[in-house]
């Protein structure tokens, strides 16, 4: 895999977690790496993590880290966020759609009609936001003919997995990249979904130390899991790919676009598929 040197990219929801993980693994290719979300320092959050630890992360490993408060449920925000970085980079090479609004009560065992309408909300960070980024992305990636937006999904997008709206929200969300596609395809521009499994992010573990059963659950197996920078890395080598507008429209399994690429954890190991148990994604390329 070449570097990313001389790229650019945003990854939504870069606190902690996930979006924290691919910033890390995008950086360490060399890519200039904007970080979005609303924690700004350490502390100021239950969770630790915040856009200013990645952003200096970032730069330690090779990188460049700008971290930039937006909050995904403000489209001001986001439109600044884009301006920002045609006014300073002139152009984007990559979007990683992560941020989600994901409720404390994700994991609680009531049916739908007992949980909040707030939860609701995982759709408007979770689906709208994705929409709203991607269109301003494109805006800067179609004139250039080339550019890569990916959206963080998973096997709940086929397999329930915690209630409702998150499974909802995560079927509407490869459904998106994929009819994104067909109308990006004709400008060189790659939409494409994910699906992560178990991923140990500080939320994860948490987790996973304070509910009892919960590592016994097909989505929750630790022996499954893998760490927040493994999708990351996959992404650095699809954007290294001078063939990935074939899998344009595609939802795929990271694992499996792992071995692929030759890709495994930072500990060198390779994580398996669960197509077997959770099921196999519905989209293929466009």
């Amino acid at each position: 895999m070449t570097t990313l040197s001389g790229k650019v990219a945003v990854v939504t929801g870069a606190s902690r977690g996930i979006g924290k993980g691919i910033a890390l693994a995008l950086a360490e290719q060399h890519a200039t790496v904007y970080l979005t979300g609303r924690t700004v320092t350490e502390g100021s959050h239950p969770l630790p993590g915040s856009l200013a630890e990645t952003a200096r992360e970032c730069d330690r490993r090779g990188g460049k880290g700008i971290a930039v408060k937006v909050d995904h449920a403000n489209d001001d925000e986001v439109a600044a966020l884009f301006e920002r970085v045609e006014r300073e980079q002139g152009s984007l090479d990559i979007l990683v759609n992560n941020a989600f609004a994901l409720p404390e009560n994700l994991t609680d065992p009531e049916p739908f009609w007992e949980k909040p309408l707030s939860d609701w909300e995982m759709v408007d960070v979770g689906v709208r936001s994705n929409f709203v980024a991607a269109r301003h992305a494109a805006r800067l990636m179609t004139p250039r003919g080339s550019g890569l937006i990916v959206a963080i999904s998973g096997y709940t997008g086929v397999a329930y997995t915690y209630g409702v709206v998150f499974g909802t929200a995560k079927s509407a969300v490869d459904r998106m990249s994929r009819d994104m596609a067909v109308e990006l395809k004709p400008y060189g521009v790659t939409s494409i979904s994910l699906w992560q499994g178990l991923t140990l992010t500080e939320r994860a573990q948490r987790n996973l130390a304070a509910l009892p059963g919960l590592s016994g659950q097909s989505a929750t197996r630790p022996q499954d899991s893998c760490t927040p920078e493994f999708p990351g890395r996959v992404i650095a080598a699809m954007a290294c790919d001078p063939d990935v507008l074939a899998r344009s429209g595609g939802t795929f399994i990271t694992a499996e676009l792992a071995r692929e690429y030759d890709v495994t954890d930072i500990d060198g190991s390779v994580i398996p598929s669960l197509r077997a148990t959770r099921g196999a994604p519905i989209w293929s390329p466009v």
